[in-house]
C-alpha cells in the first residue's frame, strides 16, 4: 500500500522515543497525517502491525478492552519540568546526534553542565495555576471519554509523589510541593475519574535520572541503559525493583487504573542475535512480574507495553499516523493537538476541522483517538487548546452516535466519504467531510452524495443527524442520496454532515 504522506517532520523517537533501530514502513502501509509535523524532524516509524500482537486471555482484560475500544476519544498530557524551558520532553538529555535531541541555550555545549541545568528545573517548577477539574470539564464537553498522563517521562522527574527517589514534584526542592494539589497525577486521576472517565498513566521504563539506569561510574552514549546488565546484575536488578515499585505504588495509592501506558519500547528483553546485530545489551525488567502484580492490584487492567510485541501490548500506538485500512488488533492513533508532544510557547495548533476529521478517519478504521495537549509551566492550556476541545465537542454532540461504540464497515472511506457502523450492524453512518484545508470548517451541503456499490441497498430510514426536518431519498441502483434542506440550513453543520442509515 502507498503511504499519503500528511506530516513533514515527525519523530522517529515517538512521543515517548519507542524506535528501536531505523524508520521502517508498515507492510501494510499507512496514513500519516497533514499538519501533524513535529517541526524539522523526520517522518515518524511506523509501527509494526499486527505480526507481534497477542490476544490477552484474561477474561476482565478482554472486557475492558472492549469497552475501552467503544470510547473512541481519549486526551492524552505531556507535562513535566521542561515545560519551563519551552522544550521537547527529556530528549535534549540523550546523547544522541539526532534532530529532536538537540540541546539549545546557554548550556547547550557542555552536556554534563546542560544536565545539571535541565535537572536544577525541580527547584522552579511552580504551576500555580493547576486546575485539573477544569481540564476534566473541558475534555468532558469535546466528548473525551479516557486520559493517560504523565506520571514520568524519560527523564525520570515524578509527577507523583514517589517514596523512591526525592526528584519528584512532591520533594521540599520543588516549589509547587506546598501546594495543596501538589501530587499532581493523583489530583488529574481523581478529577478525570470524578467526571466518569477511564484512567490510564503513562510511566517511562528508562530513567535517564536514577543511577541503576545511567549508572555514574559510565557516561550515557545514548538512550540505553549505559552498562551491561549481564556483568553488573546487583545494579540491574536495584533498577529493576525501582521500577516494580514505583509501578506499584501507582497501582495501589492512586484509585482505580484502567490502563498502564509503558513507554521507552527498548527497554525489554533481546536475543542474543538481537543484542549482537544491534549491539545492544539485554534490558527485561520482568514485564510479567509487573503486570500480574499491577493486575492482582488493578483486575482487568489493560497494559500497553509500547512497541514491544507480545502478551503486554493489549493495543498498539501507532503515533502522528493513522493506518489506512482497520488492523486486526486493538489500536489507537496519538496525535499532537499542536507541533509538539511538550508545552512550547506559541505552538502551532491543528485547526479543529482537521481535528475532527482525524477522529472521523481513526474510528472508520477501528481505532481510538488519543489526543496530546501539553500544559503550560504555569499549569495550564492555552486558549487555543480550549476552544479546538468546544469546537470538537459541539460537533459531537450532534454527531456522536456515529463515533462511539461503533466498528468499521467496508469500504471504510472514498473521496471525502467516510463510514462507520453501529456495533449492533443494524445502523450505516456515512460522513460527509469538508475540504481537509478548509480550516473554518464550513459546511457547503451537497444535494446528493453517491454510496459506494458495497453500501448500496435499501434502508428503512436515512436520516441527517442534526437535521431531523431535512428530507433523503436513496436510489438503490445509482447509490445517489437526494438531500433536500429545510429550515435554517446555514448553521450547525461545520466539518462533517453525517446521514445515518438505518438497514432493513
Amino acid at each position: 500500500m502507498q503511504l499519503d504522506i500528511i506530516s513533514k517532520g515527525s519523530d522517529p523517537r515517538g512521543s515517548a522515543g519507542h524506535v528501536r533501530g531505523a524508520r521502517k514502513v508498515l507492510a501494510a502501509g499507512l496514513l500519516v497525517l497533514s499538519g501533524l509535523a513535529m517541526t524539522g524532524l523526520q517522518p515518524a516509524k511506523a509501527q509494526q502491525e499486527g505480526s507481534t500482537y497477542v490476544w490477552p486471555t484474561d477474561s476482565l482484560v478482554l472486557k475492558k478492552l472492549h469497552h475501552w475500544q467503544g470510547e473512541k476519544f481519549g486526551l492524552l498530557m505531556h507535562w513535566g519540568t521542561y515545560s519551563q524551558w519551552g522544550i521537547v520532553e527529556s530528549w535534549s538529555l540523550c546523547p544522541e546526534d539526532v534532530p529532536w535531541a538537540q540541546r539549545k541555550g546557554p548550556y547547550a555545549n557542555d552536556y554534563f553542565t546542560y544536565k545539571k541545568a535541565y535537572e536544577n528545573l525541580q527547584t522552579t517548577f511552580n504551576p500555580v495555576d493547576f486546575n485539573p477539574d477544569k481540564w476534566a470539564a473541558a475534555a468532558k464537553d469535546a466528548g473525551m471519554k479516557y486520559v493517560v498522563f504523565t506520571t514520568k517521562h524519560h527523564d525520570g522527574f515524578c509527577m507523583f509523589d514517589t517514596k523512591q527517589t526525592d526528584y519528584k514534584v512532591t520533594s521540599p526542592k520543588t516549589p509547587f510541593s506546598g501546594n495543596a494539589k501538589a501530587n499532581i497525577a493523583k489530583e488529574v486521576f481523581k478529577s478525570f475519574r470524578n467526571a466518569g472517565f477511564m484512567i490510564g498513566a503513562y510511566f517511562s521504563k528508562p530513567d535517564w535520572h536514577v543511577p541503576y539506569y545511567w549508572w555514574p561510574y559510565l557516561p550515557p552514549k545514548d538512550r540505553n541503559v549505559n552498562y551491561d546488565p549481564a556483568k553488573h546484575p546487583d545494579i540491574w536488578n536495584k533498577f529493576k525493583q525501582f521500577t516494580y515499585n514505583q509501578i506499584q505504588e501507582l497501582m495501589t495509592g492512586y484509585g482505580s487504573m484502567d490502563i498502564l501506558w509503558l513507554d521507552g519500547g527498548w527497554v525489554r528483553p533481546y536475543t542474543q542475535e538481537e543484542q549482537k546485530e544491534q549491539r545492544i545489551f539485554n534490558q527485561d525488567i520482568d514485564m510479567a512480574g509487573i503486570a500480574a502484580m499491577a493486575r492482582k492490584n488493578q483486575p482487568g487492567l489493560i497494559v500497553v507495553d509500547r512497541a514491544v510485541g507480545g502478551p503486554y501490548e493489549n493495543y498498539q500506538t501507532p503515533e502522528q499516523q493513522v493506518p489506512d485500512k482497520p488492523l486486526d488488533h486493538p489500536w489507537e492513533s496519538c496525535i499532537t493537538m499542536g507541533d509538539s508532544w511538550s508545552y512550547v510557547p506559541d505552538d502551532h495548533y491543528k485547526p479543529a476541522n482537521t481535528l475532527i476529521h482525524l477522529l472521523v478517519r481513526i474510528v472508520s478504521r477501528g481505532g481510538n483517538f488519543l489526543l496530546n495537549i501539553g500544559p503550560s509551566p504555569k499549569g495550564d492550556w492555552s486558549d487555543t487548546a480550549y476552544a479546538r476541545l468546544k469546537e470538537i465537542g459541539s460537533w459531537m454532540k450532534i454527531n456522536g452516535a456515529a463515533i462511539y461504540d461503533s466498528k468499521p464497515i467496508a469500504p471504510y472511506a472514498k473521496n471525502n466519504l467516510v463510514f462507520t457502523q453501529s456495533e449492533d450492524g443494524k445502523s450505516v453512518y456515512a460522513f460527509v467531510l469538508t475540504d481537509d484545508k478548509n480550516d473554518g470548517g464550513d459546511f457547503g451541503v451537497p444535494h446528493s452524495i453517491n454510496l459506494p456499490e458495497a453500501l448500496r441497498t435499501e434502508y428503512a430510514n436515512i436520516t441527517v443527524l442534526g437535521r431531523p426536518a431535512w428530507k433523503t431519498r436513496l436510489n438503490k441502483n445509482t447509490g445517489e442520496i437526494a438531500i433536500t434542506q429545510k429550515g435554517n440550513s446555514s448553521s450547525a453543520i461545520k466539518y462533517a454532515l453525517v446521514l445515518k442509515m438505518v438497514k432493513k
